[in-house]
């Protein structure tokens, strides 16, 4: 076996898979097979549950003093300033994003290292209850959950890697990582630097493979006692429900339909028009689309609707498709061909339903995995590619008159990820923020995020938070010590 094939990492040492298996990884900008991994089955889980059973019952990482559990994290961190180039391009090749945006997602997996060993270290030693007499002493302590299994999508395989791994690294867990099947490599090489760093063996453990196999098998597993899943909605109610049985703690961020409410005022200088075009081409085609906080529903005040949407689309026909590492490319390949041909069908469908396509709606000619973005005006809420996640370059266009008729538009989905209001009104931005039934909510901006500030969404995005105080949390149990400092016999039986 290459290097390249030993993408399984158990107890402290790379291997193949127990059964030989590979899987070929596709360069999605030409379609070629650009490396080979291991592909990894539920023997290869079991060993990798087992060792992290291992380390956590009976090494030394739980029990290892907050402040050289934080050591490792900024080791870490350095490692990855080190390796910004390396891994950005590695992460740019793999899931078909621009170099820019690689090394954008480096730099933001070192700040959310950085902000767990900050965080752990910052902590008390517990929470002092009041029992109300000087007899009793009584504290509330957090402890690690155990062996947790993470399982990451494949849009932003290093991000939400590091937003699992930093977290229940902090609290003192161990872990067995499933990185999607189409996008493991980057993965990979942060075990790498975990190990370099000097974690433990058998604490960061690795199993490439499909989710139908390793993912289910994680779910489902007896010794795992938590479950943090990002993915699609059909995938994590499977997990909910294969977690169920062995009563295991679960997370779920299941993405999002995400609207972008922009009122009249906002565009009423030249200045604002031009910040709010802008942006909404940010929110709907950064990563072709791919990203579950994408904001792909553009709800626009009617009387904006056709000077906004001219200008939208103008400017979205204009954007460069090309490899990540390409000069001047501005957007890149979606990730798949199954995804290709998933937008393609969404786009016409909507056009079926009535939707007046504005912009795109059609693959280059060439080689790859690319969409033009897309502009969809004249659409309805029953639409399907309103109502659905698409994963893709299409941004779908609605109109309101009243600010309560754009409240229920952007509130009429069953997810609930994210949401952004643009008004020059400080009043109404503060009222339609604190409506919006959405985990997070931007006002004149979209897409920045903060490690200190919690993750995740209402209704079916899903089920806790990642990132903030929060996030570190979901990794922890609570307990609780009360102390009799004077016993003496009850008397409650006469004896």
């Amino acid at each position: 076996m290459s290097a390249a094939q030993q993408t399984i990492h158990v107890g402290g040492e790379w291997r193949p898979a127990v059964s030989g298996a590979t899987r070929d990884i596709i360069d999605p900008a030409d379609a070629s097979v650009f490396t080979v991994v291991s592909e990894g089955g539920i023997a290869d889980t079991d060993d990798a549950v087992a060792a992290a059973r291992a380390a956590f019952d009976d090494g030394s990482w739980p029990r290892t003093p907050v402040a050289e559990r934080a050591g490792v994290l900024r080791r870490v961190a350095t490692l990855l300033e080190r390796d910004r180039e390396r891994i950005g391009a590695l992460e740019s090749q793999d899931a078909g994003k621009t170099l820019e945006e690689g090394r954008v997602d480096v730099d933001c997996v070192r700040d959310a290292f950085r902000y767990f060993a900050d965080l752990v270290m910052n902590e008390s030693g517990g929470r002092v209850v009041d029992a109300g007499t000087d007899e009793v002493h009584s504290v509330v302590v957090h402890e690690p959950v155990g062996v947790c299994a993470l399982i990451t999508p494949w849009n932003y395989p290093l991000l939400q890697a590091s937003w699992k791994i930093a977290p229940a690294l902090a609290a003192g867990n161990t872990f067995v990582i499933k990185p999607s099947e189409i996008t493991p490599l980057t993965s990979v090489a942060l075990i790498g630097l975990l190990m370099e760093a000097g974690l433990p063996q058998g604490v960061a453990n690795i199993v490439t493979g499909a989710g139908a196999t390793v993912g289910a098998r994680l779910a489902e597993h007896p010794d795992v006692d938590l479950v943090s899943f990002t993915g699609g909605l059909s995938s994590g109610t499977k997990v909910a429900r294969a977690a169920a049985d062995t009563v295991k703690r679960v997370a779920l961020e299941l993405g999002g339909k995400n609207p972008n409410v922009v009122f009249a005022d906002a565009c009423a200088t030249d200045d604002g028009f031009d910040t709010a075009v802008d942006q909404a081409l940010n929110a709907a085609f950064i990563h072709s689309g791919q990203v579950c906080s994408a904001g792909s529903r553009l709800i626009v005040e009617e009387s904006l609707r056709d000077r906004f949407v001219t200008e939208l689309a103008r400017r979205a026909e204009r954007i460069r498709l090309g490899r990540g590492t390409d000069p001047g490319a501005e957007c890149g390949p979606l990730v798949s061909g199954q995804q290709l041909a998933r937008t393609e069908d969404f786009v016409a469908s909507a056009i079926e339903e009535g939707a007046v396509l504005r912009a795109g709606g059609e693959r280059p000619e060439g080689p790859g995995y690319f969409y033009r973005p897309t502009v969809l005006d004249r659409c309805e809420r029953w639409m399907r590619v309103v109502r659905e996640e698409v994963f893709g370059p299409v941004l779908t266009v609605e109109t309101f008159r009243t600010e309560e008729e754009a409240v229920t538009l952007a509130n009429d989905t069953e997810y609930g990820l994210a949401g952004a209001v643009w008004t020059a009104d400080a009043g109404r931005a503060r009222r339609v923020a604190g409506r919006l039934r959405h985990g997070t909510v931007w006002i004149n901006d979209f897409h920045p995020y903060l490690p200190q500030a919690e993750w995740g969404g209402f209704g079916k995005s899903g089920i806790g938070r990642e990132l903030g105080p929060t996030g570190l949390a979901e990794y922890r149990e609570a307990k609780h010590i009360y102390q009799n400092l004077a016993p003496r016999p009850v008397r409650w039986f006469a004896g």
